[in-house]
């Protein structure tokens, strides 16, 4: 078939479609002027959306990861898990990455002892290599928006991910209870602020 009518991210079901038949795609380059979701339970359920979607075409595509594999060939295959399985696992174990955080205020963590040193460390700086990609993002993202918003927002992205966890979370279980379930996206809630004077 063309496409998954099922699927709650169809943008990245036809994607990976497109590429499995051979073609190409592209990012438009202009700037988006939607409105973003600025209250966390609206964004919630945005975020567990487009996280069920990801983990619904990863399942989908991944039932014969041979055949993939011939399709698209080992670059975008290797390009293919990490941008929705690194997502996925991401937000999933973001709680237990983060629960490491009392080891260097001497809490003991209950896994710690049980993890070979090297694996400590190789999370250690993946943590920080991570955090260090999200703040240059977001820098680079507050400086090329039209909205006027300060680098002072940056680090409020520290909230983005226990958000993140609880949409995939939340996702993770839609999947399993209501998989074409569409969480309605709320849009214009600011809209008189533009046309303000």
């Amino acid at each position: 078939g063309a496409w998954d009518a099922h699927n709650v991210t169809e943008d990245a079901d036809l994607g990976i479609r497109l590429a499995r038949h051979g073609y190409r795609t592209d990012l438009i380059a202009t700037v988006t002027e939607e409105e973003a979701n600025c209250r966390p339970l609206a964004w919630v359920k945005q975020r567990s959306r487009w996280i069920k979607g990801y983990m619904m075409t990863w399942a989908v595509h991944m039932r014969k990861p041979a055949l993939l594999w011939r399709q698209i060939g080992p670059r975008a295959f290797l390009g293919f898990q990490v941008m929705f399985l690194g997502t996925i696992a991401q937000f999933l174990l973001a709680p237990l990455l983060l629960s490491f955080l009392i080891v260097p205020f001497g809490v003991p963590h209950p896994l710690f002892d049980a993890l070979p040193m090297a694996a400590v460390w190789a999370m250690a700086a993946v943590f920080a290599l991570s955090e260090l990609a999200n703040l240059t993002i977001g820098m680079i993202g507050t400086r090329r928006t039209r909205h006027g918003l300060s680098l002072w927002w940056v680090p409020t992205m520290a909230v983005y991910f226990p958000l993140a966890s609880l949409a995939a979370y939340k996702a993770l279980w839609e999947l399993a209870t209501r998989p074409f379930y569409w969480d309605k996206t709320t849009h214009g809630l600011f809209d008189h602020l533009n046309d303000a004077p």
